[in-house]
């Protein structure tokens, strides 16, 4: 499924899981500076590793992939083929993109910004272009850097970040970011941003008022009854009807693979021969997307909170259910341990609290410290699930929880505010609106209607009985979408790429750890690299283990061995 805040603020708030964006077209926004990559830190984070984990890649994988209810990886499952590369010429019609001079300028303190354009439709680049809008943060002074391969090093050219999404601003997390990165990192790349096509200042994507996303955000997405269902189906047909309405034909031109191309313009006008890139969760499908089209092109590549694209949508947004549901076994667990713990004492007593407080809040929505709104279950709930994505919201949740079994709705509220970026004054930015666009492009819906959804929430409930049912009935908003998918489930090889590293979390709530496993696994050149941990994405999170190893990487072209594990 986000104040007035000072840019930095903003911005990291969208770090950790703008990234983690529900594969039914909600986002997540929780993170903080803890999240922030490539933070040069000692600080472990992280417990024991999930029963039953696998410890690399390759068959083990695929053991583990299918032992957690997802497809096993490869190019032999049924239907799904791979991606195909791209000529490796640049076609004549697309010269003139790849000829562009960037002008950048200084913007934003102490950063610099640039815009360039792209085709609308690569297939017919005569039809109009879209203007994109990337920022860069200048490579340190070669005498700052501290990590492993800075001393005396030269330049490595660029380094692009994606924070996910779909919807995610890249801008804005370079801008967030950067101060935080690994200084032998920030010492030899220049760190740019690129806002995808559609996205934050990239020709962005708008479809509802502040006022109609605060009604769109509290609809019931566990309907009761035919009222309930009509007012949900009505709710979505309104949002995919304004961004019909306000984007127009950009609408069927902002898929993941045409945001790769995208990103193949700037690595030219960069001057880079090969693009190096980091990208957490949906941007991991980006730059995988990327890799299996331009392999040869393709240089040090980090995924982390990976995505697995042989997924369809239906099975993607049920293996995600069982990630949220891992994750609040881990947080109940926790809770029970805690003397400030509002759900009791064993785990059985957490589920049956918190189930009951929704079944309360959906009866009667409680009162909020903010001008007369009132929590309703939709927004409970993803008040909850916004605190799966980092540990260290966790005791921020307990209190909210409290607060709501008291009566008081506002710490949950302000929850599922931050997860949707919700402004002090109203206001939603563009990342929900982005989200469903992308993400109602590169699959076909998984629902044809609500009967599909009734038949299909038993087994996503058997997956997550505390979230099952309310991530199928999110799934339905791409069955309205005005424009038809232009993607497809696929595997990705990228053969002939250099070493790509694919980070996985092993109680990832957003991206399942076994999605990590099957990328890995499909990558002919995949390096898994495990973190035993909580949350959403690894590189960052102050493990000393996990940075090193992607830092090496970045910095000396060194991939950690295949199966590495790092954590508690």
């Amino acid at each position: 499924m986000r104040a007035d805040r000072d840019r930095h603020t903003t911005a990291v708030a969208a770090l950790l899981a703008v990234a983690g964006l529900l594969l039914g077209g909600c986002s997540s926004a929780a993170s903080t500076t803890a999240s922030t990559p490539g933070s040069a830190s000692s600080d472990t984070v992280g417990s024991a590793p999930a029963q039953g984990a696998a410890a690399g890649g390759g068959a083990s994988a695929a053991s583990a992939a299918a032992a957690s209810g997802a497809p096993p990886a490869g190019d032999a499952r049924p239907g799904v083929t791979p991606l195909e590369p791209l000529p490796a010429a640049v076609p004549a019609a697309l010269a003139p993109y790849y000829a562009q001079r960037l002008d950048w300028q200084p913007c934003d303190d102490a950063f610099e910004c640039t815009t360039f354009k792209v085709p609308l439709d690569y297939a017919h680049p005569e039809g109009g272009d879209l203007a994109l809008s990337a920022v860069r943060a200048p490579a340190l002074p070669a005498d700052s850097g501290s990590g492993p391969g800075s001393a005396g090093a030269g330049r490595l050219g660029s380094l692009l970040l994606n924070p996910g999404g779909p919807g995610g601003s890249a801008v804005e997390y370079v801008e967030a970011a950067a101060s935080s990165f690994d200084r032998g990192v920030r010492a030899r790349y220049d760190l740019v941003g690129l806002d995808p096509r559609g996205v934050g200042r990239s020709s962005p994507v708008t479809c509802l008022s502040g006022e109609r996303m605060d009604a769109y955000t509290a609809v019931d997405i566990t309907p009761d009854d035919q009222a309930e269902i009509d007012a949900l189906v009505a709710a979505d047909k309104e949002f995919a009807e304004g961004c019909r309405r306000q984007a127009g034909d950009r609408l069927g031109h902002l898929g993941t693979v045409e945001a790769a191309r995208d990103m193949d313009v700037l690595r030219a006008l960069v001057g880079d021969e090969r693009l190096n890139y980091v990208g957490k969760s949906y941007g991991t499908f980006l730059g995988a997307t990327y890799a299996g089209l331009f392999p040869t092109r393709t240089g040090r590549i980090v995924l982390d909170g990976a995505m697995d694209p042989s997924l369809d949508s239906l099975s993607g947004n049920r293996t995600q259910a069982g990630g949220f549901e891992t994750a609040w076994a881990a947080f109940a667990g926790d809770c029970v341990k805690r003397e400030d713990c509002p759900l009791g004492r064993t785990e059985q007593q957490a589920g049956e609290k918190l189930t009951a407080l929704f079944q309360a809040v959906d009866a009667r929505p409680l009162p909020t410290g903010d001008s007369g709104r009132r929590l309703t279950e939709a927004q409970a709930t993803t008040g909850v699930i916004q605190a799966m994505y980092a540990d260290f919201l966790w005791p921020r949740l307990r209190t909210a929880l409290a607060d709501a079994e008291a009566g008081d709705g506002t710490g949950l509220l302000k929850l599922s505010d931050s997860y949707y970026d919700r402004g002090a004054d109203g206001s939603y930015p563009n990342l929900m609106f982005a989200n469903m666009a992308v993400n109602c492009l590169d699959l076909p819906a998984p629902f044809a209607g609500p009967a599909d959804v009734l038949r299909a929430v038993p087994e996503f409930e058997q997956s997550s009985p505390r979230f099952g049912r309310d991530m199928a009935w999110m799934a339905l908003t791409c069955s309205y979408w005005p424009v038809r998918a232009t993607g497809s489930a696929h595997t990705v090889r990228a053969a002939g790429a250099a070493p790509i590293v694919v980070v996985g979390t092993t109680r990832d709530p957003a991206t399942p750890y076994a999605w990590a496993q099957s990328l890995a696994d499909q990558l002919e050149s995949g390096r898994l690299l495990t973190y035993d941990g909580d949350g959403h994405t690894a590189y960052g999170r102050r493990d000393a283990c996990v940075d090193g190893a992607v830092n090496r990487y970045l910095l000396g072209g060194e991939a950690p061995e295949n199966g590495k594990r790092c954590g508690a």
